[in-house]
């Protein structure tokens, strides 16, 4: 890269960071050609790795310091959907300039959330072309312990780790269609751009939760994929979303809709039988029971009187003409 090559750039702006730091697990870390990840007996490697792309994931004009915080969150999300105590993560960025006003930005946001979720940063890439960035996380959980997607059963109680829809309400603001006033449209911004990964939480389902994941796409495409791997309907009660004050300002009639398909919230969505609920409220956790587990397929939204209002629209799809369908 023209002005700085790419071990410069590594040097300066990655390697000596706090987050690459030699850590817990981490044996090697920055410096050869693979990074060496040492577990504990009787435990496992979680891992997952999410691009996020420009134009498409994050728009083209952004504060890279709050991009930094989203990719990584987004995919330190992941991990708290397995259970995962987190380990360490690559990223590996295509840019289209070795900017160091862009990198001193995106480095900083990259320490601060890496720091805060308890990820080292132990190796990557660095390449020119369009803005792309790769990031590939890993964690660690008891062997047998993994939250999946595939146990949900009938009488079940379906629950999430927190609102939904404040990130898709948050789009005209990030887009620059309207201008951010007051509290309420700050908090739909932090949920776009520094949402917080559930690690303790998903932490915590080991062994209570039958099925887990976090809701990316948005919840009834989401919900949709535990409904298919466990083979069961999943049923959303709208009356017991949370929806918050500032999603009911900004979307107004809308904010339903955003709860269910908007997408981008990064809170676990979690099935669990009914005696291991106070189990849960013991530990302190925060929690919504939404809904319910049934016999059947595919996933339903009731209103209050029982009548069946799911949307045609569940949340988004790569290479399926936007929205996908419950």
């Amino acid at each position: 890269m023209a002005g700085l090559g790419e071990f410069a750039l590594i040097r300066q702006f990655f390697a000596a960071a706090a987050c690459a730091a030699p850590a817990p697990g981490v044996v090697r870390g920055i410096g050869d050609d693979c990074a060496l990840l040492q577990l504990p007996p009787g435990e496992q490697l979680a891992v997952s790795t999410d691009t996020q792309v420009a134009g498409v994931h994050f728009p083209e004009r952004h504060d890279p310091f709050l991009l930094a915080q989203r990719v990584l969150a987004a995919a330190a999300s992941d991990l708290a959907a397995m259970g995962a105590a987190p380990l360490g993560f690559t990223l590996a960025l295509t840019l289209p300039a070795a900017d160091p006003v862009w990198l001193e930005g995106f480095a900083r946001g990259l320490d601060a959330i890496a720091r805060a979720c308890g990820l080292a940063l132990i190796g990557g890439d660095t390449t020119r072309g369009p803005l792309n960035i790769n990031v590939t996380v890993f964690g660690a959980l008891p062997a047998g312990q993994a939250l999946l997607r595939s146990g949900a059963r009938p009488g079940d109680l379906v629950c999430i780790g927190g609102p939904t829809g404040e990130a898709a309400a948050a789009l005209p603001l990030v887009l620059g269609e309207r201008e951010a006033h007051g509290a309420a449209d700050a908090q739909l911004l932090a949920q776009y751009w520094t949402p917080q990964p559930q690690l303790a939480l998903g932490q915590a389902l080991r062994g209570l939760a039958s099925a887990a994941l976090d809701v990316s796409d948005g919840l009834l495409a989401d919900c949709g994929h535990i409904a298919e791997e466990s083979a069961v309907r999943v049923v959303i009660e709208a009356a017991r979303l949370p929806l918050s004050a500032a999603l009911r300002a900004a979307a107004g009639s809308e904010a339903l809709r955003l709860a269910l398909s908007g997408g981008d919230d990064y809170v676990l969505a979690f099935t669990v039988a009914p005696h291991a609920v106070t189990a849960l409220q013991v530990a302190g956790l925060s929690f919504h029971i939404v809904g319910r587990v049934e016999a059947g397929g595919g996933v339903r939204v009731l209103d209050g009187a029982g009548r069946d209002i799911t949307p045609a629209a569940a949340g988004y799809q790569h290479f399926g003409g936007g929205d996908g369908q419950a």
